[in-house]
């Protein structure tokens, strides 16, 4: 894992943390987002936009995000998607 794939996986767990329902005192990637961190759809719903918006990613499409239940998932999905500046 390099340096900058800490920093963006640092980065959304805060995010995570900050807009959870139930934080933990420390965020763990098997943490679930519903059981866990008590997320329901409309808070989903935003996390979605906040991550889209920070990490300047194209809009997610709900069949790419239905799997996502945990924060390591998230991780993932942000650290593999396109970003604005990318014309590949």
């Amino acid at each position: 894992m390099t340096a900058a794939d800490t920093d963006l996986a640092a980065r959304v767990r805060r995010l995570v943390q900050t807009m959870a329902p139930q934080p933990p005192a420390d965020l763990a990637d098997e943490h679930r987002l519903v059981e866990d961190l008590g997320f329901d759809s409309l808070r989903l719903m935003e996390l979605t936009v906040v991550l889209e918006r920070a990490f300047e990613l194209p809009r997610q499409r709900p069949e790419d995000v239905v799997g996502v239940r945990r924060v390591g998932q998230v991780i993932a999905l942000v650290a593999g998607a396109p970003r604005g500046n990318d014309h590949g």
